[in-house]
């Protein structure tokens, strides 16, 4: 009698989906340090990497190595305990948040009913690593941008997760397989267009991208929250970040533009498109804008996408009372 009953095949087959998608998300946000690169050098008319293999092809490998084999130095200042499980957090937080993401009708880790609210909540997870390794470090800069982190992160959290409201209303869930199916007749983006604008700004700000990357300033903290650290747990911030663009860039995907709808290509080479396109956007982000102030990026948050946050979710709210059927 074969071991192989069909309950254990699916068992495998989720594990293997699992393996195959988180395993994924790492090595493109490692890709994406590269590609960034490039594209900044195209689009500010320089170089850019084009010394280590053919037109810099190899770059990601030498700077792997050099993550890998430098020396993994710990001040002694530090609170060594919590200095070390602040990455560690970070990453986890970020990689548990792609079981929500569904990639196809068939591929997803996770199908969730409580999809949304499980990223949000490991958005808020990922705040304390960074706060754990900004104060662990001993080091005023990096408790600078450590305190900068837990206010505009806090902040932007707020009418980020309002702005996925009138996607949850119109869809009648949070499942995102559900979502992606509401959209058969129209992609949110259409009626939900100013809550996919004020979730685009909370997620460069969450994800700590530039123009807001208040947190890292380099010309002011010196690299903040991550500046003691090195090897491997630099790494982790540093491949992180990516992989937050990427999650992010899927979200938007998933939650405003159909997700993996599209005619002709298949599902999946509809989602890596679409997915692909939003990660070049934020590189052009980084390429195009300066970087504002911080109080104005707070007055910003509080005084112009909270209010548009809540002017869009009463008027969602008032466009489906006044749709729905009189009897319902």
């Amino acid at each position: 009698m074969s071991l192989l009953t069909p309950t254990v095949v699916t068992i495998l087959e989720a594990m293997l989906q699992a393996l195959a998608i988180l395993l994924g998300a790492v090595l493109l946000g490692a890709v994406m340090t590269i590609v960034e690169r490039r594209l900044l050098g195209l689009w500010q008319d320089r170089y850019g990497p084009n010394r280590v293999g053919p037109f810099g092809s190899l770059q990601l490998v030498a700077d792997m190595i050099k993550i890998l084999f430098k020396e993994d130095w710990i001040p002694p200042f530090a609170d060594r305990p919590v200095f070390v499980l602040a990455p560690a957090i970070a990453m986890a937080a970020l990689l548990l948040s792609f079981i929500i993401v569904p990639l196809t009708p068939s591929w997803g880790v996770a199908d969730l009913h409580i999809g949304i609210l499980f990223f949000l909540a490991m958005a808020g997870i990922s705040v304390y690593a960074v706060l754990f390794g900004g104060w662990a470090s001993g080091n005023k800069y990096a408790l600078l941008g450590a305190m900068r982190v837990s206010a505009q992160t806090l902040s932007y959290e707020v009418f980020m997760g309002l702005a996925l409201m009138g996607v949850v209303a119109m869809a009648g869930s949070f499942n995102m397989r559900e979502i992606v199916a509401a959209q058969q007749g129209i992609w949110f983006i259409v009626p939900q267009f100013f809550g996919f604008c004020t979730f685009l700004v909370a997620a460069v700000a969450v994800t700590h991208r530039a123009p807001l990357d208040q947190p890292e300033a380099e010309q002011e903290l010196a690299d903040g929250y991550h500046i003691e650290y090195s090897s491997m747990k630099f790494g982790m911030f540093f491949i992180g970040e990516y992989i937050g663009i990427l999650l992010v860039s899927a979200l938007i995907v998933t939650l405003f533009f159909g997700g993996w709808l599209g005619p002709w290509l298949p599902p999946f080479l509809w989602f890596a498109l679409k997915t692909g396109a939003f990660a070049v956007l934020f590189v052009l982000l980084r390429a195009a804008l300066p970087r504002p102030r911080y109080d104005r990026v707070m007055h910003f948050g509080w005084k112009v996408c909270l209010p548009l946050t809540l002017i869009n979710l009463l008027l969602t709210g008032a466009a489906i009372l006044l749709i729905a059927p009189s009897g319902n």
